[in-house]
């Protein structure tokens, strides 16, 4: 460690973060379909994580364009919570859509 700075081991660029992001959002999709035979769960994951997957690559959308789509997601999942007022999935998913938001705009 040198003046001060966190090292993680890996670079914590907002692409990085939008990767890992991604993977999680893919699991909670094929989660929330083995569980709950839920269609929708995996197709609307599946669907997110191909549009913020062409963010992170930088293919076709801008890097701002990931910002709007996790905002989405966030209300998708404020809206799913405050429907079911149970933390897990939605809560959980909505605390880890703000970290990602979040982290994606902090320079380590």
């Amino acid at each position: 460690m040198g003046s001060g700075t966190l090292e993680l081991g890996i670079a914590m660029r907002p692409e990085t973060i939008l990767w890992i992001y991604i993977i999680v959002l893919v699991a909670g999709g094929l989660y929330g379909f083995l569980k709950a035979k839920s269609k929708i769960s995996l197709t609307t994951s599946v669907a997110f994580a191909a549009a913020l997957s062409l963010c992170a690559a930088d293919i076709i959308f801008k890097a701002y364009m990931a910002d709007v789509l996790l905002a989405v997601l966030l209300v998708v999942f404020g809206i799913r919570l405050s429907k079911t007022h149970k933390f897990m999935p939605s809560g959980l998913m909505l605390v880890l859509t703000l970290a990602t938001l979040a982290l994606r705009h902090i320079r380590f």
